[in-house]
């Protein structure tokens, strides 16, 4: 299960987490956003025990997608130790979000 951050909780949620993180950045209208949604919840169901799962809706925290340079949607950002360890954009398979989740991240 994800986590929803929001502007109120971004610096406990994320800046201040050191276990490693995956953040989905997306909006509700966003085709590719819904098509990955539930990829994003089976992931984050299937690997909750190494990994937390967080989303940030772009519509209601602008400036947190602003922040993270978020300019498309979907858009993965991989945080460890409280720091961005990598990034990838756009739909893609289970298969390939886990392997960018465990090469950034592992």
């Amino acid at each position: 299960m994800s986590k929803m951050i929001t502007n109120e909780n971004y610096e406990a949620e994320i800046a201040s987490n050191q276990s490693p993180i995956v953040v989905k950045f997306f909006a509700p209208w966003c085709g590719s956003c819904q098509k990955m949604a539930p990829i994003f919840k089976e992931i984050a169901e299937e690997l909750a025990n190494s990994y937390t799962f967080a989303e940030i809706d772009i519509d209601q925290s602008k400036e947190l997608a602003q922040k993270n340079g978020v300019t498309s949607i979907p858009t993965f950002i991989f945080f460890k130790d409280g720091e961005v360890k990598g990034k990838a954009i756009g739909a893609m398979s289970k298969e390939d979000l886990i392997l960018k989740i465990k090469s950034y991240l592992d």
